[in-house]
């Protein structure tokens, strides 16, 4: 470390002055620009390297939460409620029939594609208007954290999965009511969507992972869901009931292909 001279010698009147002036006190000759730098004790006089500043994140979006990912419109969840809606529409005409749109109301020994369609079908407007409300609320969960093809994927897999056991157990009755009843709906899409969106929730609670989800609407949801074919004949029990368990499984496994 370079220590300062002791003084210096002024060049007009030959005196020896401190180092720290500029200008002699004897005769007032300037004798350095400028005065050096103190030092303070213990100060390192080489320079120390600039601290690169840490870079820092921009401002959080209105909607968007600390930690994560700025929401994404949910465009297949409404994509899936526009395409029951229109329906409705189409059937409000009279000039076509719920069986015209997709909805089953026969045996299916050569129109299997009707479990897909049955779910987009709805003949009282209370009953589709609870179904996608449920579909709306953890269909925009699931598209969030998962993507669009696993919200559709669980839509479709849980609906049709549902309208097949309904059909069924149906199919078992008619030899004995000698009628077959409607089934329509999407009760077993959104009561998959909600258990597929629980079964993940619970999941990430046991890894200690604290989501501040309100449970309890989830189960009114249920519920309500469930008990719908009491007041509403087309929403069969056993779809809600089937659509439930296949959006169970599916909930288990779309961690792993959202990894994909």
């Amino acid at each position: 470390m370079s220590q300062p001279d002791l003084f210096v010698v002024c060049k007009n009147c030959g005196s020896e002055v401190s180092p720290y002036v500029t200008e002699c006190p004897y005769c007032g000759e300037r004798v350095r620009k400028r005065a050096p730098k103190l030092e303070r004790p213990g100060e390192d006089a080489e320079p120390r390297p600039r601290e690169r500043r840490r870079p820092r994140l921009g401002r959080l979006r209105p909607d968007e939460i600390e930690g994560i990912a700025p929401d994404s419109r949910p465009t297949a969840t409404v994509a899936l409620i526009a395409l029951s809606l229109v329906a409705t529409l189409v059937l409000s005409t009279q000039e076509v029939g719920l069986n015209d749109v997709g909805g089953i109301a026969v045996g299916l020994d050569e129109e299997p594609w009707r479990y897909v369609t049955a779910p987009f079908v709805h003949d009282n407007l209370g009953y589709q208007f609870v179904a996608l409300l449920a579909v709306g609320v953890f269909g925009s969960l699931l598209e969030r954290r998962f993507g669009a093809p696993a919200l559709v994927l669980v839509f479709l897999a849980a609906g049709a999965a549902g309208a097949a056991a309904a059909v069924a157990a149906d199919l078992g009755a008619l030899f004995e009511s000698g009628s077959l009843d409607l089934v329509l709906g999407a009760n077993g899409s959104a009561l998959g969507l909600l258990t597929a969106w629980y079964v993940d929730d619970r999941r990430a609670a046991r890894r200690g992972e604290d989501r501040e989800n309100d449970l309890i609407g989830v189960y009114v949801f249920a519920v309500v869901l469930l008990a719908m074919p009491i007041a509403v004949a087309e929403a069969s029990l056993v779809a809600g009931l089937v659509g439930a368990l296949t959006g169970a499984l599916l909930g288990r496994l779309l961690p792993v292909l959202a990894r994909r």
